[in-house]
């Protein structure tokens, strides 16, 4: 598969932390703790292009030509629940955007992601989207997410995801090659469960403590 299209942010900080992260010994508070932080750095790199507009301002000393953002609004869309584990880390850099969520579980005899719960800004046809989800295993909820996104007005939208496996990618480049994908890892397969080896478990477990 070496003809994915996503984006490996391998910032040193990025992938120190996802070691500790990964680490079977790392406890609740320290997960959540770490993933919040690689949240915050990741979308330092995903809002890079983010578009700039000339202003002026008064310094102490004097008059200053300087740059601010031109209005560009961002939508954060954390897929419930281990989404939410992200959500402040990106708020923490981007504290006006809005927050809508999406949940979908799946399906045990057909096992395709059904929709439970959406709720989204109003005007999310004008916002640059971010699907925010720690795992990319299968794909299918994140396709199934982009899909509920795209009905109700979303065009702009990104995917970002600390972990993935190749066969996700594959999906979601195949589905909607117009998304573009961040992670901080592309690890080697799924097992015959699902799960992204080598990964880091269940992201949900990890960060709410369940099992």
């Amino acid at each position: 598969m070496t003809d994915l299209k996503i984006n490996v942010i391998n910032h040193p900080l990025i992938q120190h932390k996802l070691t500790f992260i990964r680490d079977i010994e790392t406890g609740t508070k320290e997960f959540r703790e770490l993933l919040e932080e690689i949240a915050m750095l990741m979308a330092y790199e995903i809002t890079r292009e983010l578009p700039l507009e000339d202003t002026e301002v008064t310094t102490p000393v004097g008059p200053c030509r300087c740059k601010r953002l031109s209005g560009k609004k961002i939508g954060v869309i954390p897929i419930l629940r281990a989404g939410l584990g992200m959500v402040n880390g990106v708020l923490k850099l981007i504290p006006a955007a809005k927050v809508g969520h999406v949940g979908l579980y799946r399906d045990p005899d057909t096992l395709t992601p059904v929709e439970y719960y959406c709720k989204l800004p109003t005007d999310v046809h004008e916002r640059e989207l971010v699907i925010i989800d720690p795992m990319l295993a299968t794909g299918g909820s994140v396709v199934a997410a982009i899909d509920l996104l795209k009905r109700n007005g979303g065009k702009n939208i990104k995917l970002m995801c600390l972990v993935v496996a190749p066969e996700g990618v594959k999906v979601v480049n195949d589905a909607h090659p117009d998304v573009e994908i961040y992670t901080a890892a592309v690890d080697e397969r799924l097992n015959d469960h699902g799960y992204i080896v080598p990964g880091l478990g269940d992201a949900g477990d990890r960060i709410f403590g369940t099992k």
